[in-house]
């Protein structure tokens, strides 16, 4: 059977679908293994996140990968999206970054552990603690994987929590083009996309919103990188989609984040407008790829970003120490 050692690796599962004449029937699963408790496993598989009870499993074991990033190039583009979010209070253990945003977004206010830590890795884990404890913070790590495997371990055996996991997704630059919007009115269809270099009091609103707030340390990670973008769509005067980009890993990187459509705009294609802007900013810049991060059970959001060429190149979960 399967261990937390498997988590982040490609794995096949035979689970029982139903019974026919007294005999159980099988249903054979592909995908990556990103979540493991004693109750379910979440395969994340080329149809779509898969949640499968203990229970149903007849068997399941871990195959080779078909193709897998090297440590090397997780590492890099962790590092550019660190660069992309940037917390404006942080530290270091050896290679590990500690960060801290006034518990804004909790890629701004966790430890980051790629590479050597100068210490044994349950000392790190100690003075992750620490740092946290001194900053009157929950203590977050977030683990890449497989890349940061052996962290989980030891968080498991510390009892640490687990957050949904999020995908890294990746595509070259530049994206496919929008397809025409069938929306309702020509307002939608014809609604320009507006870049700027600084975020407008309207779209501050529409981020705040959706993250819950939004502290001076939230203005810091938004807007604290050389080169950034923030796209505005106005309909009728109003601010009804917005989304931010920034070029960061040595210039190769275009990092999508905050992509948002108001409720009353959805489905007329302006999100895919906006990531087709930024995209189309971001190359003229010389990124050659892009990147975001986005929770695995917002099937809707990945849905759109497969269709737009987006694939995982790899997966995290964020951990949480216990109270």
């Amino acid at each position: 059977m399967l261990r937390q050692q498997d988590v982040g690796h490609r794995i096949v599962v035979r689970r029982i679908v139903g019974i026919r004449e007294g005999r159980p029937q099988f249903s054979d699963a592909l995908g990556e293994l990103v979540e493991l408790s004693e109750t379910h496993l979440t395969l994340a598989t080329a149809q779509g996140p898969l949640r499968v009870p203990v229970a149903q499993v007849h068997r399941a074991k871990r195959v080779p990968p078909t193709r897998r990033p090297t440590a090397a190039a997780v590492v890099a583009l962790e590092r550019a999206a660190d660069e992309a979010w940037p917390a404006p209070t942080r530290g270091r253990l050896g290679d590990w970054l500690l960060r801290s945003a006034e518990g804004w977004t909790g890629r701004a206010n966790s430890a980051l552990p790629i590479g050597d830590p100068d210490r044994p890795l349950a000392a790190a884990v100690d003075a992750v603690e620490r740092w946290y404890a001194e900053l009157g913070q929950p203590a977050l790590i977030n683990t890449p994987l497989p890349l940061a495997a052996p962290v989980g371990a030891e968080l498991d055996a510390r009892g640490w929590g687990t957050r949904p996991p999020t995908l890294v997704q990746t595509a070259p630059l530049p994206l496919p083009e929008p397809t025409p919007s069938t929306g309702r009115a020509d307002g939608w269809t014809s609604a320009v996309v507006e870049l700027a270099t600084a975020p407008s009091d309207e779209w501050l609103a529409i981020a705040a919103g959706r993250k819950g707030g939004l502290p001076d340390a939230a203005r810091h990670v938004l807007t604290a990188v050389d080169q950034v973008r923030f796209a505005h769509v106005y309909v009728d005067n109003a601010l009804v989609a917005v989304g931010r980009g920034t070029v960061t890993g040595q210039g190769r990187w275009l990092g999508l984040s905050l992509i948002e459509v108001l409720p009353a705009a959805r489905r007329q294609g302006l999100a895919r407008r906006v990531i087709h802007e930024l995209a189309s900013w971001g190359a003229s810049g010389g990124a050659t790829h892009a990147f975001l991060q986005v929770e695995q059970r917002n099937t809707a959001a990945v849905a759109l970003y497969q269709r737009l060429g987006l694939v995982t190149h790899h997966t995290y979960l964020t951990r949480v120490a216990p109270n």
